[in-house]
C-alpha cells in the first residue's frame, strides 16, 4: 500500500553531491517506482534563525520559512532523514532546525501533571540514515551510537513517532564504487518498500 514519505535531507553543505544527496536519490526512486507519495526537505535550503532563549521557544513563532517544512512533516506517515556525522552528532544546522519545528502545539502539547505531555506527531515512523568516516561498528559499539540515541529518545520519540529504524553508512572514504553501489542498491528496497 502506497505511503506519503517524507525525505529531510539534512547535508548542511547547499552544494550538493554528497553522499547523503546520492543515497537520498536512490531512495526516492525506488519509493517512486512503488508508487508512493513523495515530499522532500532540503534544510539546507532553508533560511531561519537559531533559537537562543527559552522564552522565543515557548511564545515565538516558527519562522514562516519553516512552517511549509511543518506541513510536510504533518502530512507525512514515515520520515526519512538523511545526515552526516559531524563531530560525533548530527549537524549544527539539523539540530537547529529539529529545535524551530519542534514547537508545542505542533509536535507536543504540555499536560499539567504529565512531564512527557501529549505526543502530537504519533501515526508516523521514521528512517534515520548516517554516513561516517569511522566505521560504524566502531560508532555503534565504541561510542554506543550515543547521538543517534539522543535523536530517537528526546526528539523523534518525544513527540510520538515510532517506530524508527537506523541505516549506519560507515567507512565513507573508504566505500568505493562498488560499495558506494551496493548502498544506494540498499536505499532503493527500503525505498521500495517504503521503509
Amino acid at each position: 500500500m502506497p505511503a506519503r514519505i517524507a525525505i529531510i535531507q539534512a547535508h548542511p553543505d547547499p552544494a550538493g553531491g554528497h553522499l547523503c544527496h546520492t543515497l537520498a536519490e536512490a531512495y526516492a526512486e525506488g519509493a517512486r517506482e512503488a508508487g508512493h507519495e513523495l515530499r522532500r526537505i532540503d534544510v539546507a535550503q532553508l533560511d531561519f534563525p537559531l533559537l537562543r532563549s527559552q522564552k522565543d521557544w515557548l511564545e515565538g513563532e516558527v519562522p514562516a520559512s519553516l512552517r511549509p517544512a511543518q506541513e510536510v512533516i504533518h502530512w507525512a506517515e514515515h520520515l526519512v532523514f538523511f545526515f552526516p556525522l559531524w563531530l560525533g552528532d548530527m549537524p549544527a544546522l539539523l539540530k537547529g532546525f529539529l529545535e524551530q519545528i519542534a514547537r508545542r502545539g505542533f509536535a507536543f502539547e504540555p499536560v499539567p501533571g504529565n512531564p512527557l505531555g501529549k505526543k502530537l506527531l504519533t501515526g508516523r515512523s521514521a528512517r534515520v540514515v548516517v554516513t561516517m568516516g569511522m566505521p560504524a561498528l566502531v560508532y555503534r559499539w565504541i561510542f554506543r551510537a550515543h547521538s543517534l540515541r539522543s535523536l530517537e529518545r528526546n526528539i523523534l520519540g518525544f513527540v510520538g513517532i515510532a517506530p524508527i529504524h537506523e541505516t549506519l553508512v560507515g567507512g565513507v572514504d573508504g566505500l568505493g564504487t562498488d560499495g558506494v553501489g551496493r548502498w544506494l542498491d540498499e536505499m532503493g528496497e527500503m525505498g521500495l518498500r517504503g521503509d
